[in-house]
């Protein structure tokens, strides 16, 4: 269990970090306005991968009730066709060297769409320089999954500073921080009993479709930090699909209900539906629920529980949390 305790001291510091990185991040977006003058636009493409993407999903997920023009995704090396001078890309890459990212903003470049990065530095930055696009700079050189709060604040900095919602939103965060500092204690001993529960089995995750972004944030963490694998689905879809594949479960399942409070009340009558039924397969079933008064606060405050209980995952099966190895010997075999 000592074997990579500095690792996961570190995870635990950075961890420990994100209300005072909400504030962090608070501070950049009021000291960087955006100053271009932008042309209305009929849609919004959020660039980025892994710990620097999820921000722009949860944020899209925050906001699709209040804006008016559609938002959609690039995870990939290339853009979708209907990307031209209409188009609001929005490049998210915390080193600044994703390469997919990278690839997709030089196309944005060549189809005259509007282009603003959120980044630390690295070739993004060099590319808004030569080309005259705003790079909103925030602190880099920790893992980016530990460093969502800046991504999810500079994001809706820049939909508010576009007009494309209300000041309300951002205001949201600071009460996010200091919830989550006032509730620190219950917190951690939700995580415990969360990474306690999981116990070497196979954890499957499930949501509320609104809130399937926390689901993906949840199952990115346990891969990266815990080293497990995991899956998430939504509900209701679920409902039309994996239940029939219930039929096949067992208790090497630890089953996890992501529960905001807020869910339609169809969804209500399904989710107690869903449980009664996978209780019957196995007894690994358990509950997380949020506090806060708004979609975001709540979000931000199941993500905390989640990355703490990830760390405790890690530690209790005596993994380093921080190593992701594997993905560094990927990035290097593609530059051959």
């Amino acid at each position: 269990m000592e074997k990579f305790k500095e690792s996961n001291k570190k995870m635990r510091s950075l961890i420990a970090d994100f209300p005072q990185n909400i504030s962090a991040a608070l501070e950049i977006a009021n000291d960087h306005p955006l100053s271009t003058k932008y042309p209305s636009f009929n849609n919004v493409v959020i660039c980025g991968m892994g710990g620097s993407g999820i921000g722009g999903k949860l944020v899209a997920s925050w906001i699709e009730n209040e804006i008016e023009i559609p938002i959609s995704f690039c995870q990939n090396y290339t853009l979708p066709n209907f990307v031209d001078n209409k188009t609001l890309i929005i490049a998210s890459s915390n080193s600044g060297n994703t390469e997919e990212t990278l690839s997709a903003i030089t196309e944005a470049h060549q189809k005259g769409a509007s282009i603003i990065a959120v980044c630390s530095g690295g070739k993004m930055e060099t590319f808004c320089k030569k080309w005259n696009y705003e790079c909103i700079l925030v602190p880099g050189d920790n893992p980016p999954r530990t460093t969502l709060a800046f991504s999810l604040v500079q994001l809706i900095h820049i939909f508010t500073e576009l007009k494309l919602i209300s000041t309300k939103k951002i205001a949201e965060f600071k009460i996010a921080s200091e919830l989550l500092i006032a509730n620190n204690e219950e917190i951690h001993a939700q995580a415990k009993d969360l990474a306690a529960f999981i116990d070497n089995k196979e954890l499957i995750i499930y949501s509320e479709a609104k809130d399937e972004t926390i689901a993906i944030r949840a199952r990115q963490q346990f891969n990266e930090n815990s080293k497990i694998l995991c899956n998430h689905h939504t509900i209701p879809e679920m409902n039309h699909n994996e239940m029939v594949g219930w039929y096949g479960g067992s208790n090497r399942y630890a089953v996890l209900f992501l529960d905001t409070e807020d869910w339609h009340a169809q969804n209500k009558k399904r989710l107690a539906f869903s449980m009664e039924r996978i209780a019957t397969k196995t007894d690994s079933i358990q509950k997380l629920k949020s506090k806060g008064e708004t979609q975001l606060i709540r979000s931000l405050y199941l993500i905390n529980i989640i990355d703490w209980a990830s760390l405790y995952a890690a530690e209790k099966n005596d993994v380093d949390s921080i190593y992701i190895g594997v993905i560094n010997n990927l990035k290097a075999s593609l530059q051959n």
